[in-house]
């Protein structure tokens, strides 16, 4: 069983930035960061493999940065140029080599003025 904890949520205005950070207890292949918004699916953000290989969600290309630490089991996020329509509740995932996934309980970003 992989546990994962996440930090680095919070309130920032608009045009600011957060950088989200999530340790797991497990060699992990993927990891990556997932968010919903209140009545909105869950949606992915950015993921990035044990290799660097990443991918982004179309609305945070250009603005948010996915990076890991692979000695540490560590996934982070840099978000810069935030904006209200980023507000939601951000996941932390990871797949391990056998395909299995699992979820951090999850931090709230809110980007208000």
């Amino acid at each position: 069983q992989v546990q994962l904890v996440e930090s680095g949520g919070g309130l920032v205005q608009p045009g600011g930035s957060l950088r989200l950070s999530c340790a797991a207890s497990g060699t992990i292949f993927l990891m990556g960061w997932y968010r919903q918004a209140p009545g909105k699916q869950r949606e992915l953000v950015a993921e990035i493999s044990s290799g660097g290989s990443t991918n982004y969600a179309d609305s945070v290309k250009g603005r948010f940065t996915i990076s890991r630490d692979n000695a540490k089991n560590t996934v982070y996020v840099q978000m810069n140029s935030l904006k209200p329509e980023d507000t939601a509740v951000y996941y932390c995932t990871a797949r391990n080599f056998y395909g299995k996934s699992f979820w951090g309980q999850g931090t709230q970003v809110t980007v208000s003025s």
